[in-house]
């Protein structure tokens, strides 16, 4: 129970709050749900974008396999992070090399040409 958050959902420094708690907790998903509100209510929230990309990490290394519909809440969630620089996920390439299993990210200017 946060009761800040019950009586002002609004309070973008409670909802940070929470969402540190639910981290600390390993209640990832939960934390990502409150950064995500706190990036909608104001995106000029670094440390709510910060937080975002290290969640995603560790929910990431939780889960070796995710299923589509996570995958398409972690790409709204990134849009969402990279919206306020005018990018998308579509803005970004991922190449798996299949030796080593590792990934490298390419940025595409304009991802709609080159498809």
């Amino acid at each position: 129970c946060f009761p800040a958050v019950e009586l002002d959902p609004h309070y973008v420094r409670a909802l940070l709050r929470r969402a540190e708690l639910y981290e600390k907790t390993e209640k990832l998903d939960e934390a990502l749900e409150d950064y995500k509100a706190v990036l909608e209510k104001d995106p000029s929230v670094h440390q709510a974008r910060e937080a975002c990309m290290v969640s995603l990490s560790l929910l990431k290394g939780k889960k070796n396999h995710l299923h589509p519909l996570q995958i398409c809440k972690l790409k709204d969630l990134g849009n969402l992070v990279l919206r306020p620089f005018g990018l998308s996920t579509e803005n970004f390439q991922v190449k798996q090399d299949s030796s080593t299993g590792s990934y490298s990210i390419n940025f595409v200017q304009n991802p709609n040409n080159n498809r």
